[in-house]
């Protein structure tokens, strides 16, 4: 039952913001190094960033900070001064921001050659963001006791996908570092994600630690939690 629950509450969280993180167009140029992001699933700030990223295309090493982390969130304040997220941190440029609509504006400049859409800045996209994370205010908001990985996990993915977002949920509330690969419709990254995978699903999470490789919400956060909750 709270299995169907979490899928109905996602659901209502993707139509909630109306598309945006759902389709991907080809940025303009990739970074050559991987961007990496500070953020928690719940805040609906960070959301406006990862669809985004979802849009255009774009791989990010997420470092989550839930409310009570003790991992990336004074790491965070480390870098940046404040406990203020997302923080942005771009070693391509040199690069490191505070506050949703200036980072998806430098994103889509530096990255997309083109302006954001009005659901992905703006009082638009703030508002639609807060609605999203409304329907699940507790899931990955706060930390859980877990035990670091020794390398990233590697997740496939993108923002609007509801399945999606029980394992990014998890994932935050765990503090587990991983790799975002954006893999939302029409995204050039689609067919060398099937080569890899076999097949169009996602969420696919893979953990070099164990050498596991799973589809299926459900599954995910049952391995992520027997494997590194506390």
């Amino acid at each position: 039952m709270s299995g169907l629950l979490d899928v109905t509450t996602s659901m209502l969280t993707t139509v909630s913001r109306l598309g945006a993180g759902l389709s991907a167009t080809a940025a303009t140029r990739q970074p050559e190094q991987l961007l990496e992001l500070y953020e928690f699933e719940a805040c609906p700030f960070c959301r406006k960033v990862r669809d985004a990223l979802s849009e255009l295309d774009l791989e990010v090493m997420i470092y989550p900070c839930p409310k009570g982390g003790t991992t990336y969130r004074p790491k965070a304040v480390e870098l940046g001064g404040q406990a203020q997220f997302p923080y942005l941190v771009d070693p391509n440029t040199d690069t490191r921001m505070y506050e949703s609509d200036d980072i998806v504006d430098y994103l889509f400049a530096t990255y997309g050659g083109r302006e954001p859409g009005v659901l992905l800045r703006g009082p638009l996209a703030t508002v639609t963001s807060a609605l999203a994370s409304a329907f699940r205010p507790f899931g990955g908001a706060s930390a859980r006791p877990s035990r670091r990985p020794d390398t990233p996990l590697e997740l496939w993915s993108f923002e609007a996908s509801p399945f999606c977002r029980i394992v990014r949920e998890t994932l935050c509330e765990l503090e587990l570092p991983y790799r975002l690969h954006n893999v939302g419709k029409h995204s050039p990254s689609r067919p060398d994600f099937v080569t890899r995978s076999g097949k169009m699903m996602v969420p696919y999470l893979y953990d070099p630690n164990t050498e596991r490789e799973m589809f299926e919400s459900a599954e995910i956060r049952q391995y992520l939690n027997d494997t590194y909750g506390a």
